[in-house]
């Protein structure tokens, strides 16, 4: 009971302060909290609807948990990203509770302060899209198809099926073939195969039958079509990266934990089959990724789950571990390098940052904290080094919320837009602007503003000159 009491300053510091800290920011979060709200609203959750429009990107789980939000008289962002936070929570609970059923006690507890305080997991809990539902749901089904495959219980499989279906719920397709290492490692059990797939079924199928009852052929052609293979294959949607894109993406992603994933290439511990399950996790779903032609950094948080289980067991059975976690402290000297450049990169893009500027001295604290990690690797024992690490991770995480938010309100966010040009809505229409703007201002007005091209009004709202972009009004 101590222990619980003692964890919830840092379990509120990781993911319930400033959650609504910062407006909605990004083209994609303000137009899913929107769909969300308007599904509690018109009380219609089969089809998802964007101001007023049938929107197909994604499936509904995201837009019923933003709904559920709005039901419970939520306000504002927390509606929308709360339940995210909550999932994650619960999911960090749920990880520990099963990697320590398959794993043992230690290589459970460093898994879980590794996944509860990278920075990948950390940011992606904090923000109302569908990579942490499906990364969440996923990992829930590889996880218990894990423990079943390895002589579990019954309830196991038909539980990973059903979590499975929220996968598809959560983001369609996609975790059907993610999941294609569980079907090899389980393959002399394939006569077993139906049950999951009963489950899934069960779960997923109702909705997308109700979708296409109510909607039709458009459904399809939109959210299968162009959604899953077009995405996949062209670069319609302008993401496109190269194929060694989500290798710093990964190395970022389980920031400060990256130096500990060097501890996991070792070929003694492949010997094992749940080893080799949660290798083939993770390397499938970075090939799976790499090879798609559009690339975003959110895509890959399916694996981190993975990822922390082998640093979580390479933590617990190297000899020496003190390389790779004094390597993290001193990685840990650069959040205050982060907070700064972050908000310039959202903003403009990473080119426009100036790392010359920026305060290096902070690489002093992450030595103090790299001499601390070392006394406590040889002095007292690899447990409390580890439990430092992570410490040192919700500090520099709390710093970041300090200094960047306020700078991401300011430069990333609609929000204080739209505070000062509510007032004046009757008289605005909207001119050309980026996305995350026009979706970020529609979100705050509830009801769009117009388009200046379709119903002109006395003043115009739009971005004009410079690199970076900034909306502003001007009376014609």
């Amino acid at each position: 009971m101590l222990i619980a009491l003692l964890a919830l300053p840092v379990i509120y510091a990781l993911y319930f302060h400033e959650l609504a800290g910062v407006g909605m920011i990004d083209p994609d979060e303000p137009r899913y909290a929107s769909i969300g709200r308007e599904m509690a609203k018109s009380g219609d959750w089969i089809t998802p609807r964007l101001w007023g429009n049938e929107w197909f990107e994604k499936p509904a789980l995201l837009y019923w948990m933003i709904g559920l939000g709005h039901k419970l008289g939520l306000p504002g962002e927390l509606a929308a990203r709360l339940p995210i936070a909550l999932l994650s929570l619960a999911f960090a609970v749920f990880f520990y509770w099963r990697v320590r059923g398959i794993f043992g006690e230690l290589p459970a507890r460093f898994a879980t302060l590794a996944l509860a305080t990278s920075a990948g997991w950390v940011a992606y809990s904090h923000f109302a899209v569908t990579d942490l539902p499906l990364a969440v749901c996923f990992g829930a089904a590889m996880l218990l198809y894990l423990e079943w495959a390895n002589g579990g219980d019954q309830w196991l499989v038909w539980t990973a099926g059903a979590c499975l279906g929220l996968a598809v719920l959560a983001k369609g397709l996609v975790p059907l073939v993610l999941a294609l290492p569980a079907l090899w490692f389980s393959r002399d059990q394939r006569k077993e195969w139906w049950k999951p797939v009963v489950a899934l079924l069960v779960v997923a199928l109702p909705w997308y039958a109700a979708c296409y009852a109510a909607n039709g052929w458009l459904f399809i052609d939109v959210f299968i079509v162009r959604h899953h293979f077009s995405r996949f294959a062209d670069d319609t949607l302008k993401h496109a990266q190269p194929f060694w894109f989500y290798v710093p993406v990964l190395i970022g992603a389980v920031f400060p934990w990256s130096p500990a994933l060097l501890l996991t290439a070792r070929a003694d511990s492949l010997r094992d089959p749940r080893r080799q399950y949660v290798v083939a996790w993770l390397l499938w779903t970075l090939l799976f990724f790499s090879l798609a032609t559009n690339k975003l950094p959110g895509y890959l948080l399916p694996l981190l789950p993975a990822a922390a289980i082998l640093i979580g067991l390479a933590l617990a059975e190297v000899e020496k571990a003190y390389i790779a976690l004094i390597a993290g402290a001193l990685l840990l000297g650069l959040v205050p390098l982060v907070a700064e450049v972050l908000p310039i990169a959202l903003a403009d893009g990473l080119s426009h940052a100036k790392p010359g500027d920026l305060p290096w001295r902070y690489l002093a604290i992450g030595a103090i904290g790299a001499g601390l990690v070392f006394r406590h690797e040889y002095a007292t024992s690899r447990a409390a080094a580890v439990s430092l690490l992570a410490i040192g991770s919700v500090a520099g995480i709390a710093y970041l919320k300090r200094e960047a938010f306020p700078k991401l309100e300011a430069q990333v966010s609609a929000r204080p837009l739209w505070r000062g040009i509510a007032p004046r809505r009757a008289e605005i229409c909207m001119g050309n602007m980026e996305r995350r703007w026009r979706y970020g201002l529609n979100y705050y007005a509830v009801k769009p503003l117009p388009d200046c091209l379709v119903a002109p009004r006395p003043v115009i709202l739009e971005q004009r000159g410079g690199d970076r972009p900034l909306p502003w009004i001007q009376q014609p």
